[in-house]
């Protein structure tokens, strides 16, 4: 089993950390946008928007904010509290580095392991614990079964990209078939295949993402944001919002910015 010791989020231009390799357990990173370095002895590793990083117990590392770039990541801390390890990837004695597929649906994960960490909610451990074995779970499947052919990464960005420009409105395995020049059978087993999300499920984590956004930082109303987001049923918007975030959006809106005087 497990044990987490830490949740952090960083966000920002101003990391630094340093260890000596003192510390027995293991780390697992996920960068959400931006880039950073991490120098484990002579190798420089450059992390990007949806790389994981697993550090093994005992590593000394160096890392930091490229000047002048923002990034966001997710840093989780723990250790072994038994053996054998549940999972292959934990047995590891030297770190791994990937860029994964299901980067919006593995970022879900970090923000809810976040929350509940640091909201202090009973048996957040156990919480904290499950949304962690799926993270590695989900890469040790994604390791076993090898990156997914070129043609077939190209494919999926094409409709990853329409579904960025579309958001909006209704979108449609026929409507994603057109934009990467396949079948819409085709497109809806490989985008689901590929970023472990329905084309449904990865439109909606889009859009929530914009909500969030717009809740915090803009003046629109909560009806307002659900309209402009293509959500034409309130309700709807807010089942969907608390189902994806663990929040309501009201409770969001209550971080938002205040107008300066």
């Amino acid at each position: 089993m497990l044990d987490i010791e830490s949740i952090r989020h960083d966000n920002g231009s101003e990391w630094y950390e340093q260890t000596d390799g003192a510390r027995s357990g293991m780390t697992l990173v996920m960068v959400g946008y931006g880039k950073c370095m991490y120098w484990l002895g002579q190798e420089k590793l450059l992390l990007e928007q949806g790389d994981l990083l697993l550090l093994p117990a005992g590593t000394a590392f160096y890392g930091k904010s490229i000047p002048t770039r923002s990034h966001e990541k997710y840093v989780v801390a723990f250790t072994r509290t038994t053996a054998p390890a549940p999972l292959p990837i934990l047995e590891t004695h030297s770190c791994i580095k990937q860029k994964t597929g299901e980067a919006e649906l593995l970022l879900e994960r970090f923000r809810s392991m976040h929350r509940q960490w640091h909201e202090g909610l009973p048996y957040r451990q156990t919480m904290c614990l499950a949304l962690l074995l799926e993270v590695l779970t989900r890469w040790n499947r994604g390791i076993d079964k090898g990156s997914p052919a070129p043609s077939k990464l190209r494919h999926v960005e094409m409709m990853k990209s329409h579904i960025q420009n579309r958001y909006r409105e209704k979108i449609t395995k026929d409507d994603l078939g057109n934009a990467a020049g396949i079948s819409p059978s085709y497109a809806a087993a490989l985008f689901k295949e590929v970023t472990g999300q329905t084309i449904g499920e990865y439109t909606h984590a889009v859009r929530i993402k914009t909500a969030l956004y717009l809740l915090r930082h803009s003046r629109l109303s909560i009806a307002d944001i659900a309209e402009s987001l293509g959500y034409c049923d309130a309700s709807f918007f807010h089942r969907t919002f608390k189902r994806l975030t663990g929040l309501s959006p009201s409770q969001v809106m209550q971080e938002r910015e205040q107008p300066l005087l």
